[in-house]
């Protein structure tokens, strides 16, 4: 099935729930923020498929803490740029969304069990504007995000999504953004071809969505070698948790973007939508 059948499929079924979809967008190169690129072009469908949220809490790969979980709680968050070696084009990029100070604050409640605090000095950085910028280019939508605390283990990223849960149901689109096979010491710049594991691992990943089977996607020792290969650091894979974890067994799941860029970096995008 294509990306764009399965795009039109989901915006007819959205059409017969209130309660907010979930989202995971393998977000891949900055670059892709600024050329056309199937991926960006499924971005814009997929904000034209979803219902209109009141707001957007973004769980990003691209903010990591220790020991806590920030929530950036400021009016106007900043556009960070956060890489280098790119050009000068991508620096110039904006994305002048407001922010949600007040949700943002309730955000911090909800999360006490995990150290939770208010931040005020991050903003967007690149695993969101990338993808906003074509889901909602007006940038008319409120956006704040949430830190990742890179001390916990998979199982605390599942929970944080299930406290996060019951916003959906107050219009707000959770969305995740990482890559659920994320490996740039494994680059294939010549051929990018996706590698036997990285295909293993994603097809693996799938399936276990799919069965709502979350323990084995958590269980460090048994995904072994496997998980090591496709993250050598798991920020990019823990925001597919904390969507998973804000899921139900009333929602449906449906893939998009299944492909790879330069072998090592698994496009997968999902969403979680009421039946």
């Amino acid at each position: 099935m294509s990306a764009t059948q399965s795009l039109r499929q989901l915006k007819d079924s959205l059409n017969a729930s209130d309660r907010m979809p979930l989202v995971f967008l393998g977000h891949g190169s900055p670059m892709n923020a600024i050329e056309d690129t199937a991926y960006s072009r499924s971005w814009t469908d997929l904000g034209c498929a979803l219902p209109r949220p009141q707001a957007i809490l973004v769980v990003s790969a691209h903010w990591m803490t220790r020991g806590t979980t920030l929530v950036d709680v400021s009016a106007m968050p900043q556009t960070i740029h956060d890489f280098v070696g790119f050009p000068h084009e991508l620096f110039k990029e904006s994305y002048p969304a407001k922010g949600n100070p007040d949700l943002a604050r309730e955000v911090v409640t909800l999360l006490a069990s995990h150290r939770s605090q208010e931040d005020d000095t991050w903003g967007l950085d690149h695993g969101a504007w990338t993808v906003l910028k074509f889901m909602y280019p007006d940038a008319d939508v409120p956006v704040f995000q949430l830190s990742i605390d890179m001390t916990k283990d998979l199982n605390w990223h599942l929970e944080t999504g299930k406290l996060l849960s019951d916003l959906r149901d107050r219009g707000v689109l959770i969305l995740g953004s990482g890559n659920v096979v994320h490996n740039l010491r494994a680059l294939d710049w010549v051929h990018g071809q996706p590698q036997d594991w990285a295909t293993e691992f994603d097809t693996l990943f799938a399936d276990r969505l799919a069965d709502r089977d979350f323990a084995a996607l958590t269980n460090r020792p048994q995904l072994g070698a496997l998980l090591n290969k496709a993250h050598p650091t798991l920020d990019h894979y823990i925001p597919t948790l904390t969507i998973a974890g804000a899921s139900d067994t009333r929602d449906q799941l449906t893939f998009m973007n299944d492909s790879f860029d330069l072998g090592t970096l698994s496009m997968r995008s999902f969403v979680f939508h009421a039946m």
